[in-house]
C-alpha cells in the first residue's frame, strides 16, 4: 500500500476537541499529507476529509453540539465528504446505539448499531491481530481501549474486519469509515493509507 495511491496535497483534519487526536496528526504527517487539528467548524471548509478520534464519546458529542460541528458534519455527510471515526468517533457516526448511550449526541450517519465499552473496563482492554483483506494479506495489529462493538449493520455497509468470534470491528459505508479500535496506536499506517485512498477517490 504505497504512497502513490493518493495525492500528498490532500488536506486532512482531525477533530481536536478531546481525545487521541495528536497520534492521528503525527501519522498523517508521516504519510506526507497536510494534517490539521480542527477546533472550529469553519476550518472544515478547507479540508478534503476528517478523522473523529477516540476519546470519551459523550464529551466529544456534547462539544460538537456546543460548537456547531454536528450540523456542519451532517451536511458534509450528505455531500459525500469522507469521515473516519475511530472508537468514540465510530459511536458518533452510528445511527443507533445501546441504551447506555441514551442522550448521546450522534451524527447518525452510518447504518450501524453500536454498543459502548463492550469489552469492559480499561483494565480489560486488549490487542489482537485482525484479518483486513482491503489492507492486504498481512494482519493488522489492533489496540482496543474500552472499545465499542458494532452489533448490526445495514445492507449499505461493508464489513472490513471482525474478531475471531464474528464481532464486527471495522466498517465502511461509501465515504464513511469506522473502526472500533485505535489504528493510530499501532504504528502501522495501512488504515490511514486506506482512508486517504477514499479521500482521493472523491477528489478524482
Amino acid at each position: 500500500m504505497g504512497n502513490e495511491t493518493y495525492n500528498r496535497k490532500l488536506r486532512i483534519g482531525v477533530l481536536a476537541l478531546q481525545g487521541d487526536f495528536e497520534a492521528h496528526l503525527k501519522m498523517l504527517a508521516e504519510l506526507g499529507v497536510e494534517a490539521k487539528a480542527i477546533r472550529l467548524p469553519r476550518q472544515i471548509e478547507d479540508l478534503d476529509g476528517i478523522i473523529i478520534p477516540g476519546g470519551e464519546s459523550t464529551t466529544i458529542g456534547k462539544l460538537m453540539v456546543l460548537y456547531g460541528f454536528d450540523e456542519v458534519l451532517q451536511q458534509k455527510v450528505r455531500e459525500g465528504f469522507p469521515i473516519w471515526g475511530t472508537c468514540a468517533g465510530l459511536i458518533l457516526l452510528a445511527r443507533e446505539t445501546d441504551n447506555a448511550l441514551a442522550g448521546q449526541p450522534l451524527l447518525a450517519s452510518m447504518h450501524i448499531r453500536v454498543r459502548r465499552n463492550a469489552f469492559g473496563s480499561q483494565r480489560e482492554s486488549f490487542e489482537t491481530d485482525l484479518s483486513v483483506p482491503v489492507l492486504g494479506e498481512a494482519p493488522f495489529h489492533a489496540f482496543f481501549i474500552r472499545g465499542p462493538v458494532i452489533e448490526a449493520v445495514g445492507p449499505e455497509v461493508e464489513i472490513l474486519a471482525t474478531l475471531d468470534d464474528g464481532t464486527i470491528v471495522a466498517v465502511r459505508e461509501g465515504t464513511l469509515l469506522g473502526t472500533a479500535f485505535h489504528p493510530e496506536v499501532a504504528g502501522d499506517p495501512r488504515f490511514h493509507h486506506y482512508f486517504l485512498r477514499i479521500v482521493q477517490s472523491v477528489k478524482s
